[in-house]
């Protein structure tokens, strides 16, 4: 049948005779309402009449049962991107020339990454309970990619060593660099900041631009997401000056993230130890400045060791203590109690006393609460 603007229908094979018209709806597709026999018909899926979806895409499926299984959905910045944030001249776009500490401390980030996503955790054997926690073996328990590529990558790295297991520490230190062994160093990650300060463009957050640097042009990466740094900078100051037990709701990532507590304290502690928490204080006094060192200081010393806070509130050790001023929270009893509040509060998102998980991550931050001494 031939339309007045030259169009045609074909008749597929099957097709009632022309007394039924081709403009009649069928069966299928009738819209809502009573059939002959007094059923009633509804749309297989149509949005519009109020009809159930019939496609979807299991990768959504598969995201929202991960996200359930691991206790909220995982943050849009991961660890490693965050402590790169705050490391960052927001107007110049590279990191200090002098700071050596961070490129050790991404390494440790990634660990604590993988951890929290459930990817890796330390080898249940009780013969390895007496060993120190930073020289406990650690083990591949789900390889599935993350999504984020420094992530992968190293997952894929320490899947293919499940034969020979390495130590929190030697891991670190193959990821960094720092190995001896010239049949390890194919494990270095190579160009870590320069990756992750790619990823945040691709992100939205940084933008790249090319200075000149008198010799030689280097790409910089200014930021262009201003929000999201400082809702980093202020999550990190609110946690380091809080005086009381309980953990502010600015301190924290949006509610129903994955380990909020536990990712608020990682990133002051990584921060701290790559040394670039220096440049959240900036808004603050020179005594809430050092009340917040001095607080952060504490915080390390009760997440790096296990079980979380069964360590006295005497520092780190590690060469980072601040005895020029003690004040504020520092030596107080409420300081204390606060720290401990913490603790409680990440205590609630492990799954059981004895979350080998968990105790990578106390073994990460022991690493890197002596950093200043490996260095």
């Amino acid at each position: 049948m031939s339309s007045a603007g030259g169009l045609s229908r074909r008749r597929v094979a099957g097709a009632s005779s022309s007394s039924a018209s081709d403009d009649t709806p069928s069966p299928s597709w009738t819209p809502n309402g009573p059939s002959s026999n007094g059923t009633v018909l509804t749309h297989a899926g149509s949005a519009f009449e109020g009809g159930s979806k019939v496609a979807c895409d299991p990768r959504d499926l598969d995201q929202v049962q991960e996200d359930s299984r691991y206790g909220g959905r995982m943050p849009r910045l991961t660890i490693m991107e965050e402590v790169l944030l705050l490391g960052l001249k927001d107007k110049h776009g590279y990191l200090s020339f002098w700071n050596d500490s961070i490129s050790y401390a991404l390494r440790g980030c990634i660990l604590i990454e993988l951890a929290l996503r459930r990817r890796i955790a330390l080898v249940k054997d009780s013969n390895q309970r007496r060993s120190p926690l930073a020289d406990r073996l650690v083990e591949v328990i789900d390889d599935k990619q993350t999504g984020e590529t420094i992530l992968d990558e190293t997952l894929k790295m320490m899947k293919g060593q499940e034969t020979d297991r390495m130590s929190i520490n030697g891991w670190v230190d193959l990821l960094s660099g720092e190995t001896w062994n010239v049949m390890k160093i194919g494990y270095q990650l190579k160009q870590v900041r320069e990756r992750l300060a790619k990823g945040l463009v691709d992100k939205g957050i940084l933008r790249t631009e090319k200075r000149n640097f008198l010799l030689f042009d280097m790409a910089t990466h200014p930021v262009a997401d201003v929000r999201t740094k400082e809702s980093i900078v202020t999550r990190a100051v609110s946690l380091l000056t809080a005086t009381t037990s309980t953990v502010p709701p600015s301190a924290l990532d949006k509610e129903g993230t994955q380990c909020r507590v536990t990712r608020a304290v990682c990133l002051v502690c990584a921060a701290y130890a790559a040394s670039v928490l220096d440049n959240a204080f900036g808004r603050l006094t020179y005594e809430d400045r050092e009340a917040a060192f001095q607080r952060c200081d504490e915080v390390l010393a009760e997440f790096a060791c296990w079980p979380f806070g069964s360590t006295s509130a005497t520092g780190t050790g590690g060469g980072r203590k601040r005895d020029a001023v003690k004040i504020g929270m520092g030596n107080t009893p409420s300081g204390r109690e606060s720290v401990l509040g913490l603790v409680q509060e990440v205590k609630r998102e492990m799954n059981g006393e004895e979350d080998l998980s968990f105790q990578l991550i106390a073994g990460v931050l022991e690493v890197l609460s002596k950093l200043d001494s490996l260095l």
